[in-house]
């Protein structure tokens, strides 16, 4: 199983890797289409939904390689059971949340199906297909979340856990690495 969720994490990321590439080479064909007088119709909302599905796809392979914003500032003041402790509220609190809105982005989409919605614009689309990544990067990233809990739970350290930096210099290095 642990073989299989790992694999799963990683297609996420490297499909929400893809949809970065189509993005790039949707906003170029835009760009140098309108150089030499073509309109790709719908780019813009192609574009749109492809950055939609980046950021949802994407969000379970970030949170179990510890990218993802937490609970840090709390959480790394405890040590031992009590951060344990602290870990575990701060998983089933995040996972509850994320049922629910995986809970509600699913049925979201059963109801475009269901009422045959169509996008709204140049590209005609049924509605629920962009919105599936919605869907999936959610119970993809709840899937994540009640995988660290149950790591956790089992006494292991989770795996978006890094190690406390020791020196300025290492602040500094982690600050540049995140983009702060």
């Amino acid at each position: 199983m642990r073989r299989f969720l790992d694999a799963l994490y990683w297609v996420c990321g490297a499909l929400a890797g893809l949809m970065l590439v189509a993005i790039c080479i949707v906003m170029m064909l835009m760009s140098v289409g309108r150089e030499v007088g073509i309109n790709l119709k719908g780019g813009d909302e192609i574009a749109g939904w492809l950055c939609a599905a980046m950021c949802f796809l994407g969000l379970a392979h970030t949170f179990k390689h510890g990218d993802l914003i937490r609970v840090t500032l709390v959480v790394d003041r405890f040590e031992g059971s009590r951060r344990r402790l602290i870990e575990l509220v701060a998983l089933f609190t995040g996972g509850a949340f994320l049922a629910l809105f995986a809970w509600f982005l699913v049925k979201m989409v059963y109801d475009s199906w269901r009422f045959v919605e169509f996008a709204q614009g140049v590209i005609a689309i049924p509605i629920w297909i962009p919105q599936s990544a919605l869907a999936v990067g959610v119970v993809l990233l709840l899937v994540a979340f009640v995988d660290e809990f149950v790591r956790v739970l089992m006494g292991n350290k989770p795996c978006y856990m890094r190690d406390p930096p020791k020196t300025a210099d290492e602040i500094i290095e982690r600050a540049a690495e995140s983009g702060v």
